[in-house]
């Protein structure tokens, strides 16, 4: 499709993100497609489950960079494609994939999606969503703990020794390429308000 609206939404883990992409979904329905960055994270079938969960999941090598690429080329040219799924628990790429057809909108949620330039050549919008540090790490503990059986000391090791560092090496200079900046996420009505008359002028 080429008349596709392409919004990169980045901003650090924590920060609400899927708040502000779950908002414009439920809002617009199936004229609004969402493509989750974690789900392009490399496979390493060929690690075990302890060197997995050693690995540094927040650098932009992490993630199969070429593929989503790839993926988004197709989408934009109104083709289907057999998106990957990642396995938090297992921290590998699942066998599984999720068939995603081609929209009038089509979001890329993740917290390196600014960091790549093979990435933001393909978006018509780029947002940052700028939160507060203390709020995302308690964001993050409570999912992970709660939705990804981790438990509290790991996700304070691996805030401490990977997601922190890397925020400040890579997430957060990303910023600069934003064309919003949207602090407090989907909890900022106005920002919002932009944002879903800009989606709402292109899908009508």
């Amino acid at each position: 499709m080429e008349n596709t609206l392409i919004i990169g939404i980045a901003g650090g883990s924590g920060s609400g993100k899927s708040t502000i992409t779950e908002i414009l979904k439920k809002k617009f329905g199936d004229d609004v497609t969402v493509i989750n960055h974690d789900n392009y994270y490399k496979a390493q079938h060929d690690k075990s489950y302890e060197e997995r969960t050693k690995q540094n999941y927040d650098a932009p090598d992490a993630f199969d960079t070429d593929l989503l690429a790839e993926h988004l080329e197709l989408l934009r040219q109104g083709f289907a494609i057999d998106c990957p799924v990642y396995d938090y628990t297992q921290h590998d790429r699942s066998d599984r994939t999720i068939r995603i057809e081609p929209s009038k909108v089509l979001i890329i949620d993740g917290i390196l999606v600014l960091a790549e330039p093979k990435l933001r050549d393909f978006m018509d919008i780029k947002i940052f969503v700028d939160t507060d540090a203390d709020i995302r790490i308690l964001r993050r503990i409570q999912r992970d703990v709660n939705e990804r059986g981790r438990t509290l000391d790991s996700v304070i090791s691996q805030y401490l020794s990977t997601v922190k560092p890397m925020h400040e090496m890579y997430v957060e200079p990303s910023k600069k390429y934003a064309d919003i900046i949207i602090p407090v996420g989907g909890h900022n009505l106005v920002a919002m308000e932009m944002i879903e008359n800009r989606v709402r002028s292109h899908i009508f």
